[in-house]
Formats: C-alpha cells, structure tokens, sequence
C-alpha cells in the first residue's frame, strides 16, 4: 500500500478516534451521563470491538490504532452510564 494511503489512514483513524475524547472528558467530569442511550453506546462499542479484530486479523495499523482508541473511550463512557443506570441509588425527596 502506498505512503498517501497510510497517512490517510492515520488522519481519519485520529479523527473519528479524537471525536470521542469531549464526551468521554464530559462524561467523567461531570459524572452525568442520563441524556445518553445505553442501547447506542453498547451496539456501537460492540461494532468498535468487532473492528478492531477486523483489523486485526488483517494487520492494518491505523485500523487497530483507531479502533483501540475509540473502544477505550466508548468503553468508559459506557461503564460509566451502565454504572450510573443500574448501580447508582436513586435519591428521593421525601415531602
């Protein structure tokens, strides 16, 4: 494969990687995570997962580098939502 390939491997793979990093910074920060859909964090850290042992098994580096970034950030955000659904105790207003 060609050096240009490659390197336009490498942008998108920062890109799309670094578009996670606000909402993962957000999330941990402020610990809210109520507006977003466990539904879409799992099925599409599930399709990062699946990506990354795609790319993988085909060797393609700015795959894998982009693939392990992204799953490491969806990964948070979707521990600490999966957290914040089902462990956090609901505080209730008692009149």
């Amino acid at each position: 494969m060609s050096e240009s390939l490659y390197f336009i491997g490498y942008v998108a793979a920062a890109c799309t990687s670094m578009s996670f990093l606000p909402q993962a910074i957000k999330v941990i920060k402020t610990n809210d995570t109520e507006s977003l859909s466990i539904v879409m964090y799992s099925v599409f850290t599930f399709g990062v997962l699946c990506w990354l042992i795609y790319g993988i098994v085909l060797v393609d580096w700015p795959m894998i580098i982009a693939n392990v970034i992204t799953f490491t950030l969806a990964g948070i955000i979707l521990a600490l939502k999966v957290k914040h659904t089902f462990f956090a105790k609901k505080i209730t207003k008692t009149p």
